[in-house]
């Protein structure tokens, strides 16, 4: 075939209306990925996955609460690039096609939070993609002074919290999905003292906590908001455990890891609950995020970490091990970067516009600027109790309220008692991959 012949084809399968850009469109916001170096795309504010191109070149990018993948397959007249949020979009598309001989799962890609990845499209054999880095935040630049951090990380919590409400119509009621956590806890003070101080009507926020039957996170939620005068906001989704099918949690988020699984089937009941209680409800907040600035994971519980690992590495938990580095998944990136599903997932399937202002490049930046070297020591022990006293500080400077602060506790071990939630999800990770791979062979 002469090269007069060689057609290059992009098929982007992303749902633009999905992008919540706050000072542009996508249709900017993919010319500026196309026509600026990769560092223009730490200026983009809101959320977002955008696919642009430049004769054979293409480029990716997206946020870090935004799943993004590709595809790269053959065709006699040329390559065709796939781009969607999910991988069954991708293999339905390649089927429509008859394309879907050349697809497995493991063969798609997944978009790094925080990269620009550039493709060249030019067929046999398959390129390398090239990832430019375009966040960068300085770590441990701050004093060690608690006070002083949890100020201005909750401070920034809160204007992200303020943007993100900008764009939501005055008369759209908003949810905070709540277990009485520092991080759900702290989104929820932070999302009523800002509405509070707008003069925004307090009528419109609800915090929903999921009602497995016997978990504690009831109790926990009635505790927090009864110590801070603000109990009539909660509001319970009680849901039947029998209900939760962990096939359709592994379809919803794409993924088999054991802990998101977990997690993920928790969030399907809380939304689905919310969904049949109110049909039209569209905005939610949540806490995603929060562990993973704070550091705030049991080190003990993953043989690869230690201490050292856990204060000396860049976002770590949002990211894994890195670009690059042998452990970081093509198919799966790595950290939060490959969790989110868990999150975005469960909020698609039901129809909701969800938010994490934790995920927030600029609250991520604060966060990487503790000196969780010199705070902690080195010490487990600290590096655990510094979230709970970072937020707990910031949230009284910016509201006056006093957050109580309870133990860490994963979402799947409070909506539900650890023996019955185990009952419920009782497979191995091993079978959980079987499960998902399954739609496919």
């Amino acid at each position: 075939m002469s090269m007069n012949h060689y057609v290059e084809r992009v098929v982007d399968l992303l749902d633009s209306s999905a992008n919540d850009l706050f000072d542009l469109s996508t249709e900017q916001a993919q010319a500026l990925l196309v026509q600026q170096p990769a560092e223009a795309m730490q200026h983009i504010d809101g959320s977002f996955a955008l696919v642009g191109r430049a004769g054979k070149m293409v480029r990716m990018v997206r946020s870090l609460d935004r799943p993004m993948r590709y595809f790269l397959a053959k065709r006699t007249e040329g390559p065709v690039l796939i781009v969607a949020d999910r991988i069954d979009a991708i293999y339905d598309w390649l089927k429509s096609e008859g394309l879907d001989a050349q697809f497995h799962p493991s063969y798609t890609r997944m978009i790094p939070a925080h990269y620009v990845v550039d493709l060249q499209l030019i067929g046999c054999p398959d390129p390398d993609p090239v990832y430019t880095r375009f966040f960068t935040p300085e770590m441990a630049t701050m004093e060690p002074n608690t006070q002083r951090i949890g100020e201005r990380y909750i401070a920034t919590l809160a204007d992200e919290i303020s943007l993100w409400l900008d764009r939501i119509p005055a008369h759209e009621p908003i949810g905070v999905c709540f277990s009485g956590g520092i991080d759900s806890g702290s989104v929820f003070l932070a999302t009523c003292h800002v509405m509070k101080t707008r003069g925004m009507s307090l009528g419109r926020l609800k915090a929903f906590v999921l009602d497995l039957g016997d978990g504690p996170d009831l109790q926990q939620s009635r505790d927090f908001l009864n110590s801070v005068g603000l109990g009539l906001f909660l509001e319970p989704i009680q849901v039947d455990p029998a209900t939760i099918n962990v096939q359709e949690t592994i379809d919803i988020i794409e993924d088999y890891q054991s802990l998101d699984v977990q997690s993920a089937s928790m969030a399907v009941a809380l939304l689905r609950g919310i969904r049949q209680l109110y049909p039209e409800w569209r905005y939610l907040l949540d806490g995603d995020g929060g562990d993973e600035n704070l550091k705030d994971y049991p080190i003990e519980e993953n043989p690869e970490l230690t201490i050292r690992s856990v204060v000396h590495n860049p976002m770590l938990y949002q990211e894994g091990w890195g670009v690059g580095k042998i452990k970081h998944s093509l198919t799966y990136s790595g950290g939060l970067s490959r969790s989110y599903t868990r999150t975005y997932g469960p909020a698609r399937r039901f129809g909701f516009r969800g938010f994490s202002p934790y995920t927030r490049p600029k609250v991520i930046a604060v966060a990487e600027s503790i000196p969780f070297i010199k705070l902690t020591d080195y010490s487990v022990e600290r590096l655990y109790e510094l979230k709970g006293e970072v937020v707990a500080r910031g949230i009284a400077s910016l509201t006056g309220m006093t957050m109580p602060v309870y133990p860490k506790r994963r979402f799947q071990h409070g909506a539900i008692s650890e023996q019955k939630m185990h009952q419920t999800l009782p497979y191995l990770e091993t079978e959980y991959r079987k499960q998902f791979l399954s739609r496919y062979l």
